[in-house]
């Protein structure tokens, strides 16, 4: 709480959950958040290939109010969210050795009204690195183009979800850049938490996978294999073969004993 600060003040804390949130009641002064995730090692760095970075992703929440948030790079800051910000995921990565910070700066006003800024964050080590982009768009690079096989056979091994379903319906979320793809799955074949459950007709699971918008998902027939991570407790497309095709990418790799992982095809 701001109540407890004096004004022009700076707070210091240190952020070394993988995941969380913050809730600055009656913002006062400004708060330094040090980006210090207790990582385990990773050995995403090929050889001769560039170091792992490390990721973090801010959402602020409906009602973020009452301050500015800034990103403290090097000493020099960059504005991640102004006062009353769209309620959209703000993605950076910097590598192991730099400095980085939040700087939480309270805005003045005349009143004491109530205020609250709040927002929730992801931090993590070698995301950018992964076989499987996340469409989530933690970079603008990559984000639309399809997976080769190679990445689609990693996706099956270690994405938070593997859905064989169809395509119900796609629609646009244009204030959140989002597109919103809802999915009947005919087989789960492995979701970290439930996503998809029953609700759809005959009985069969329905769930949410999003994309950003610019990605311009359209409909179509067919079944599909939907891979890919949670972000801020959401779906997020990585992959998404036409299972015919995945059936054949992944027959090809098995025969050569190319498969990173064992699956089941029918």
């Amino acid at each position: 709480s701001g109540l407890s600060q004096e004004a022009g003040s700076v707070e210091q804390l240190s952020l070394h959950c993988a995941e969380g949130s913050l809730e600055w009641l009656y913002p006062t002064g400004a708060l330094r958040l040090r980006l210090a995730p207790r990582l385990p090692p990773t050995s995403a760095a090929v050889k001769g290939g560039s170091p792992p970075h490390v990721t973090a992703c801010i959402k602020p929440t409906g009602t973020f109010r009452g301050a500015q948030l800034y990103l403290e790079r090097e000493g020099v800051l960059e504005l991640l969210l102004p006062e009353t910000p769209r309620p959209r995921a703000r993605c950076f990565s910097w590598l192991p050795q730099e400095k980085v910070a939040l700087f939480l700066q309270a805005t003045p006003h005349p009143d004491i009204s109530r205020r609250i800024a709040a927002f929730r964050y992801e931090l993590r080590g070698d995301w950018l690195a992964r076989p499987a982009l996340p469409a989530a768009s933690l970079s603008a690079e990559g984000a639309c183009r399809p997976c080769n096989d190679t990445e689609i056979l990693m996706a099956i091994c270690t994405s938070d979800f593997v859905i064989r379903g169809s395509i119900r319906s796609v629609s646009n979320d244009a204030e959140l850049q989002e597109s919103i793809i809802r999915v009947s799955a005919t087989r789960i074949h492995r979701q970290k938490f439930p996503l998809f459950q029953a609700g759809g007709q005959l009985g069969q699971p329905v769930g949410s996978i999003r994309t950003p918008l610019r990605c311009g998902v359209k409909p179509g027939p067919g079944a599909f294999l939907f891979t890919g991570w949670l972000h801020f407790g959401e779906a997020w497309l990585s992959c998404a073969p036409r299972y015919r095709d995945f059936q054949r990418i992944y027959e090809g790799a098995r025969r050569t004993r190319q498969n990173p992982c064992e699956f089941p095809v029918d």
